[in-house]
């Protein structure tokens, strides 16, 4: 069934012959737009996250035009509106903290302007789940371009991957080891070119999952951001959202509950970013689906690590991954685990979509007898420390520390972290569990990416490179190591991880999917007991919003207001 223009969204605002309608006609004209450039036509909103202070998405004032070429080819009308842009590198104090307002920005700039579609141009961490939560309550026909992983790093020969060896070699410096003149030739090589962070950080994962999920152009996450196939792909993309409105092709037909299982499992074989969890979450539910921290547990038990990209990985970068095959070649090694019969923005299934894919180096895409990790990336333990849930990322920790049990050694806030961790004196020992609290949504706030907590110096003088780490925070989707992440309910809520002591032993172990404080409850209940109130982090403004209504971490951080379940749903904007 196609859209007939008359009864299109955009044709509510041009077509009727009434003194509204000649407004928006005569302000048309105002911008130099003739009638017969988009009356009767498809008018696409290309919501851009470009910004002059987000390296990720540099491109995109050029890849917006790209868009625009490929609607018109179509034929429809592009319109371009802008939107909040979420560097992840600048904004502080947390992109996570503006995930749900570009979120609502999305929903509201797609709800309250004349167009028939979208294209979500994204790529950049939480840009991605924003774009794509706002598009999936706005509820029109919408396709998600993601910005493509950057190129590799380079420096003295050796190829270097973003986040990942920026966190190796601090240490290193940090050790001695590394030069001024070193590190600062490091500065420039590490990051090359427009694009996301190219090892599979929060951004190449959330971009490969929203490709899995059927929001984009199959295969399109793969595609390198310097890449021509990139202003192709773009191209494609604009062409392609002009007939998903023909063919109401809405993201309520695309994200069935069987296509976000789909996407846990990828998630899990491709080595994901801790954050995926939360991001996921949100996305199924905002989508109707009761997906929660069990789904991903269920999945990491029983699908292999085959994608051997840094940091799960031990060499490979996601330009590697490209050649490779992409993840049209890795969902071919994943049919055993997959839904085809789900349909994608194509409007194929992924069972078409997949005809022809092929993997050109098995050693980038291992086979599934061959994984570099014999489980799913993550693991989700709970205990006495985490009622509802943590998550860790076994696949890129030290082996001997997937069961361990230490002395804590507690930091109450991440200023407090950073003035003590270099101490020379810190009592600290490498069996030590380093805790940091107070960094969850709500104490943070917004639940920065402070999780893989640094090595003391003295460890590091000493060799140490791993150690288990805990905390309410999150951490960078480029990071490694022994550290579990989302501890819920957070300790600024009153969580458990409030109630740790310098000296309690912690016990983790990652097989049995466990974390407990060997504290007895008598002595728990007195610490409860003696907890002070919590001071508030915001008093006005979007903060003092935020705080009250952001879910926890197990929950995936969305607004209680934006929730499906939340109200009844919003009608089209009256007309007057």
């Amino acid at each position: 069934m196609t859209d007939e223009p008359a009864n299109s969204r955009s044709a509510r605002y041009f077509e009727p012959d009434d003194f509204r309608s000649f407004g928006h006609r005569s302000r048309m004209s105002q911008m130099g737009y003739a009638p017969e450039e988009y009356r009767g036509k498809p008018v696409i909103a290309i919501i851009n996250t470009w910004s002059d202070l987000n390296q990720c998405h540099a491109h995109f004032r050029q890849r917006a035009e790209d868009v625009k070429r490929g609607i018109l080819q179509a034929g429809g009308f592009p319109v371009e509106l802008p939107a909040i842009s979420l560097s992840e590198s600048k904004v502080k104090p947390t992109t996570m903290l503006y995930r749900n307002f570009l979120a609502m920005e999305t929903e509201e700039l797609i709800r309250s302007h004349p167009v028939d579609g979208a294209v979500l141009m994204g790529g950049c961490d939480k840009t991605t789940p924003g774009l794509l939560l706002g598009a999936t309550s706005a509820g029109v026909p919408a396709i998600f371009m993601p910005a493509g992983p950057m190129l590799r790093g380079n420096w003295h020969g050796k190829v270097l991957g973003s986040g990942s060896d920026a966190f190796k070699y601090w240490d290193e410096r940090r050790a001695g080891n590394i030069s001024d003149k070193d590190w600062s030739e490091m500065e420039v090589g590490i990051a090359r070119s427009y694009g996301v962070c190219m090892t599979m950080g929060t951004a190449s994962t959330m971009t490969a999952l929203a490709d899995t999920l059927g929001m984009t152009l199959p295969g399109a996450s793969s595609i390198l951001a310097a890449d021509s196939n990139h202003i192709r792909m773009a191209t494609a993309t604009g062409r392609r959202i002009v007939e998903m409105v023909h063919e109401r092709l809405t993201p309520a037909k695309i994200q069935t509950e069987a296509a976000f299982r789909n996407v846990i499992n990828v998630a899990m074989a491709m080595g994901c970013s801790t954050n995926a969890v939360i991001h996921v979450i949100a996305m199924a539910r905002r989508a109707g689906h009761a997906i929660g921290l069990e789904d991903f547990d269920a999945a990491s038990r029983r699908v292999p690590v085959i994608a051997n990209v840094r940091p799960s990985g031990d060499r490979y970068l996601m330009e590697d991954f490209y050649y490779a095959g992409g993840l049209l070649g890795l969902l071919t090694r994943l049919t055993p685990f997959l839904d085809l019969d789900q349909i994608n923005a194509s409007g194929k299934s992924w069972r078409e979509s997949l005809v022809g894919a092929e993997i050109y180096d098995d050693d980038v895409i291992r086979p599934l007898d061959n994984p570099i990790y014999s489980e799913g990336a993550l693991a989700l333990l709970k205990g006495n420390l985490a009622p509802r849930g943590c998550v860790m990322k076994p696949s890129a920790a030290s082996p001997h520390l997937l069961k361990h049990s230490g002395p804590a050694l507690v930091f109450d806030d991440y200023p407090m972290l950073k003035a003590n961790i270099d101490r020379d004196d810190l009592d600290v020992t490498p069996d030590t569990v380093l805790v940091l609290r107070n960094a969850g949504p709500l104490g943070g706030p917004g639940m920065p990416e402070w999780g893989m907590l640094p090595i003391p110096k003295k460890l590091v003088k000493q060799g140490v490179r791993d150690m288990v780490r805990i905390s309410d925070a999150r951490m960078s989707g480029t990071s490694y190591g022994a550290c579990i992440l989302h501890v819920s309910p957070e300790s600024y809520v009153g969580g458990p991880l409030a109630l740790v002591q310098t000296g309690d032993i912690v016990t983790v172990d990652v097989p049995s999917r466990s974390i407990s404080l060997d504290v007895p409850e008598e002595e728990l209940a007195r610490r409860r007991a003696a907890l002070p109130q919590a001071a508030p982090r915001y008093e006005r403004g979007y903060g003092w919003m935020f705080s009250r209504h952001i879910g926890q971490a197990d929950e995936g951080c969305d607004f209680d207001f934006l929730r499906t379940d939340f109200g009844a749903p919003v009608s089209e904007p009256v007309i007057f």
